[in-house]
């Protein structure tokens, strides 16, 4: 690596530094001031507060590494080519393309990064985060998980409308078993409006339900007064995991959720949606980086602080097209991995129609 090298990715990796402590800062004072009353009002602790603000912040990082990257990429560049460092290098022999490579490689590896950062970390503190806002808050908070849909073994697919978690009871349940040589023939099928939980022994019972076992011709009825199921597999704790919100979920619980759906003949798309974001996402930084490059690259009449407009202007817009292609997405419109992946392709094809009228 040459000196050149190393002192542009010094400058660039401080630009992004400084510009997400900023960022974070002003999205972190934002949402306090419009949180802090319903805090106060529920006498939530100090302490309860700031743990709540730390385990937000990686949330607030994920959002604006992209926005980061992007500003660092249009200052440091712009700076160079305003201080007239650019046509120095320029004139030394080294071309535009050539002076492009660090930046694009510590992009590549910072998009990286996020993958995991995003995709684990992020997860994790969401979690942390929303049970803080349930409990302390008491947003979103119903003690209860509804239309839950799941294979509960490979010939058994289970629905329930709603469970209460306080009580470990199921209401308007559907079990449906169906034949092991043949899936789309179903053998049997219990519904009840109640079913329990029994904690001491492991079991389920169902309650004042009708059980019906189907034969090639015929249907047999059984009205029950009580019934222990023991052979279902899942337990309370299981199904209040399985009405995670997406983004307490991380990848490998995506993918998993994922597949579950698609099992159960339920609509897998804002779960896909979810899951390609986390990538697409991540690498925004390699695709921003690409695009303020060739903005930034050759000297224009105007100063750093109109670069810095653009930048505001480009990161609104790639943010424009992230919401508005996810809302087409989550509505049946486009593809999932095409909605999660649109604003990234709109801007590496305007990078790369730039890229060629850069001055060598």
């Amino acid at each position: 690596m040459k000196i050149l090298d190393k002192y542009f990715i010094k400058s660039f990796l401080a630009t992004i530094v400084f510009a997400l402590i900023a960022f974070t800062l002003v999205f972190l004072i934002i949402d306090i001031m419009e949180n802090l009353d319903d805090f106060i009002d529920q006498n939530v602790a100090g302490y309860i507060i700031a743990y709540y603000y730390i385990v937000f912040t990686p949330d607030i990082i994920k959002l604006m590494i992209p926005v980061a990257v992007l500003f660092s990429a249009l200052f440091t560049v712009g700076k160079a080519s305003n201080q007239s460092e650019l046509t120095a290098i320029k004139a030394s022999g080294v071309s535009v393309y050539r002076f492009m490579s660090p930046f694009i490689y510590t992009a590549l590896l910072i998009s990286f990064i996020t993958i995991f950062f995003s995709g684990y970390v992020v997860p994790m503190a969401n979690k942390t985060k929303l049970n803080i806002k349930r409990e302390y808050l008491r947003e979103g908070f119903t003690n209860t998980a509804s239309n839950i849909f799941f294979q509960d073994a490979q010939t058994r697919l289970v629905s329930i409308s709603f469970f209460d978690e306080r009580k470990d009871v199921a209401h308007r349940v559907s079990i449906q078993n169906f034949d092991i040589n043949d899936p789309t023939k179903m053998i049997s099928r219990i519904d009840t409006p109640t079913m329990a939980y029994d904690s001491v022994n492991h079991y389920w019972k169902a309650l004042n339900g009708t059980e019906r076992t189907f034969t090639e011709f015929k249907v047999k009825v059984i009205y029950f007064k009580d019934k222990i199921l023991r052979n279902l597999k899942f337990t309370p704790d299981e199904l209040i995991e399985k009405q995670q919100k997406p983004e307490e979920m991380n990848l490998s619980e995506l993918k998993k959720l994922i597949h579950t759906q698609e099992t159960v003949g339920t609509d897998p798309t804002r779960t896909q949606i979810e899951y390609y974001s986390r990538f697409s996402f991540s690498m925004a930084s390699l695709i921003v980086v690409l695009f303020g490059l060739t903005i930034s690259a050759n000297k224009r009449g105007g100063s750093l602080g109109s670069q810095i407009g653009i930048n505001i202007l480009a990161t609104f817009i790639y943010l424009v097209f992230m919401k508005v292609s996810t809302a087409f997405g989550k509505n049946g419109a486009l593809n999932p991995m095409l909605t999660a992946w649109l604003a990234n392709i709109l801007f590496l094809l305007a990078a790369l129609i730039n890229i060629p009228r850069l001055k060598q």
